[in-house]
This record gives structure tokens, sequence and C-alpha cells, in this order.
């Protein structure tokens, strides 16, 4: 140990406890702003599902709890000003989706065709003759490449009533809130991370601030009082310190804007990737389609387009097989095509690699717009997150600062 180091050590000042009663003063206020913020962020996202006795005793994170109204702002705020769902799925380019779409199915074709002819004539189609049986796969096989492009280009002018958006983003985000903790956790990694941190900056300076009027009139009252000032100031100021001031300011030398505001690229990258990836994806678009609230319309769509293909495969059965049948049979045949139709519609879109081909070419589109957002409408990514409920945070903050001046009062002084 250096001389000087042992020599202030063993200095009378140094081992004074009043010396550390006092310097307690403003560390506690470091730690006490520190504590309030990591809280308070850990409260906005944790727990995903409610934790206690409801409905009053117990705690769910600000975020998962308003799942439903938050995700509805995402589609309302967010989405509206980023592009609508045609913009989106124009961008996702029908006519390379159908070209996927024949070339996933084309080798499947005979297989769908047996199952459904078995299905629906029994025997029949059993005892047909191999060449009789070639002809069917030819008609449908001829018939697929037109079909899948009458129906997609059908989808992309009328995708908006086909698709309930809004529906398929709630439901997707209300199913899962971790991920919808994810988009704000992961663009605002940097704030939130600040918001931690600086409670322990502004924390001190106000506990040197504190330890004045402490020198100045030693009353017990003092240290909760101040306490609870400190957790609400390090909270407010760290929350405005990210959003505020909206536009940049020069002040002398320094460029100041809000923290998140000035990442806007940064954090357009990270949003439009987990947006693409997780949410508008065209696998979850098609599987909306087909299960979702307007499912009706989009199977109306497919089995006006099938009709021509059935009547095309029977006729291709040929006059001894067509006269076989009976006169239901064509009607069996077309229920059960339709059937089929449904539960094969979303295997071209189970492939991952195609998803994330399409899901590059909307990030690119999102990414751009979003950086070209006003910041007062950029803002609005991060700020629902503590918005509604940004007292309850200051609060939290004001009591935790109080609770621990109380202590410092008790045990300390």
């Amino acid at each position: 140990m250096s001389p000087w180091l042992q020599n202030l050590l063993e200095s009378p000042l140094f081992r004074e406890p009043q010396l550390w009663r006092l310097a307690s003063i403003p560390l506690t206020a470091a730690v006490v702003g520190w504590a309030t913020n990591w809280i308070a962020i850990r409260m906005t996202f944790h727990p995903l599902r409610f934790l206690g006795i409801p409905p009053w005793f117990g705690w769910q994170g600000i975020i998962p709890r308003k799942a439903e109204k938050m995700a509805r702002t995402f589609v309302d705020t967010s989405m509206q000003r980023l592009g609508s769902l045609p913009e989106l799925f124009a961008e996702m380019q029908p006519e390379v989706i159908a070209g996927h779409v024949e070339r996933v199915l084309a080798p499947r074709l005979e297989h769908y065709t047996d199952d459904v002819m078995t299905a629906s004539t029994g025997t029949l189609w059993q005892a047909a003759p191999l060449a009789t049986r070639r002809r069917v796969y030819a008609a449908v096989g001829e018939q697929l490449p037109g079909l899948v492009r009458a129906v997609m280009a059908e989808i992309g002018s009328h995708v908006d009533d086909l698709i309930d958006f809004r529906h398929m983003v709630v439901t997707r985000l209300v199913q899962d809130r971790a991920l919808l903790n994810r988009l704000f956790l992961e663009s605002g990694a940097r704030e939130f991370r600040f918001l931690i941190d600086s409670g322990y900056y502004f924390g001190f300076l106000f506990g040197l601030v504190q330890l004045g009027a402490w020198l100045l009139v030693e009353t017990w009252w003092q240290l909760p009082l101040f306490g609870a000032m400190v957790g609400w100031a390090t909270n407010w100021l760290a929350l405005n310190l990210v959003f505020r001031p909206l536009n940049p300011v020069r002040i002398g030398p320094w460029r100041v804007q809000g923290l998140f505001l000035k990442r806007q690229s940064e954090v357009a990258v990270v949003w439009c990737h987990i947006v693409t990836r997780e949410i508008l994806t065209i696998h979850r678009l098609m599987a909306s389609m087909i299960t979702g609230p307007r499912a009706a319309r989009a199977q109306e769509v497919i089995f006006r387009h099938l009709k021509p293909l059935v009547e095309e495969a029977v006729a291709a059965v040929g006059p001894l097989a067509s006269l076989a049948m009976r006169p239901d049979d064509l009607v069996a045949i077309e229920r059960q095509l339709e059937r089929k139709a449904i539960a094969v519609s979303a295997d071209p879109f189970l492939d991952e690699r195609f998803n994330e081909e399409r899901a590059r070419v909307v990030e690119q589109l999102l990414i751009e717009r979003m950086e070209s957002l006003p910041p007062a409408e950029f803002q609005d990514l991060l700020r629902p997150c503590f918005k509604e409920d940004e007292w309850i945070l200051i609060t939290l903050g004001a009591v935790l600062g109080a609770l621990a001046g109380l202590g410092q009062a008790l045990f300390v002084f």
C-alpha cells in the first residue's frame, strides 16, 4: 500500500463516523436512483402473466397487461404510417408468390388428385384405366398455373377484404406477449440501459443537494422526503431525456435531442427486422386469410377458380366413366376438392427460405419509410410503453425512495 493512502486511512478525519454518515447521503441517493429505475423497467415488462391474487394483490407487466391495446396502437399508428396492407402485399409481389406456389404444388398434384377422386368416387377412380387417370393428371397440371395466378391476382386486388389485418396482428401479439415485449426491448435497448444507469448519476447529484440541506438543518424527516424526491426526479428526468427534446436543439457546441430520436436509423433496422420475421410474414398473412374472420370470402375466391378445374378433370375421365358416375358425384368431387385446397393451402408458405426472401423485400420498404418519419411520429414506436402508466413508474420511484430515506434515518442517523 502506498504511504499516502496508508496515511489517509489512518487519519482521524477518515476514521470519523460522522464522515461516513454524511457520505452515505449521496451514495444512498445514487443507489436509490439506480434501483428505482431498474425496478420500474422490470415492472414495465414483467411478469408476462398476472402474478399474485387477482385482481388487486399482485402485478403484471404494464406492456403484457395492455397487450391488446398496445397491439391495436401498433396497427393504427405505426403500420398506418409505414404502409397499408395492399401496399405491403404488393411489395411481396403476388406473381412471385404464385410462381412459388406452382413449384411447390406441381410435384404433388398426382397425389392430391388421387386423394380427391378416391374420396369422391371410391372404386370408380381406382378402377379407371391408367390412361384415363393420366388424362386427369394432365388436365389438372395444365390448369394449375393459370388457376394459381388468377387466385393470387384476385387476392392482391382485394386483400383488404380477405384479411382482417388488425385481427391478425392483435391476435399474434396478445398470444405472444414476449414478442410484444421484444418490439420495445430490442428497439429501445440502449435507452432502457440509459434509464437504469442514469438513475445512479442523477441520484448522486440530487444526493449532494440533500447533503447540503442536511448540513444546514438536521431533521430526520429530510431523509425520507429527499428520498422520495430523488426517486421521483430520477425517473421523471430519465424518461424525458429519452424522448425530449423532440427536435435537435443547439446548446453551445452541443446538439441535443432525445436519445431514442437520435437513433432513428438504428432503431428502424432492429424494429423492422422483428416485424417482418415475426408478424408480417407471408405465412401468417395467408394463414389469416384462410382461417381468420374473413375466411369465408377467401375460400369463396379459391372455390370459384377451382370449379373449371373440376369440370376439366371430370371431362377428362371420358364418356364411359362419366356415364358410370352418379348425378351427385360431380358435387362430391367439388366439395372434396374444396376441402383439399384448404388443407394444402398453407403448404407452400411453410418454406422458411421463401418467407425470409419475402421478408427482406418488405423490410427494406419499412426501413426506408421509418427513417423518413418526423420525430413526433417516430417516437410513438416506443413512447406508448411509458405514456399511459408513466405516473405509476414515477410514483413507484418516489415511494421506494421515501422508504430508503426512512431506513437511512432509522439505521444510519
